[in-house]
């Protein structure tokens, strides 16, 4: 069973401050940015994210394509980094 599928997806009204309030990387990227996402091997728009929220309520910020994809943040790459996309 794909990970998302074991959680409950939350509306995010804010998606800009949610990034800044919980990207966990540096160098929060726009919400207009392109990544590619390595689970679905799909280019997203990154402000098409959902929250997911585990049973011990830990949010994570999952690919657009969730639950069908189980990828999260983590699997974002900018795109041609993965591989030779235009």
């Amino acid at each position: 069973m794909k990970r998302a599928c074991q959680m409950m997806e939350i509306k995010i009204d804010d998606k800009q401050m949610y990034l800044v309030d919980h990207y966990p990387f540096d160098g929060i990227p726009d919400l207009s940015e392109k990544r590619h996402c390595i689970h679905c091997d799909e280019i997203i728009t990154v402000g098409d994210f959902k929250v997911y929220v585990g049973q011990d309520g830990f949010e994570y910020i999952c690919c657009p394509n969730a639950p069908e994809c189980d990828g999260t943040v983590i699997d974002w790459v900018p795109v041609g980094l993965w591989k030779d996309e235009k």
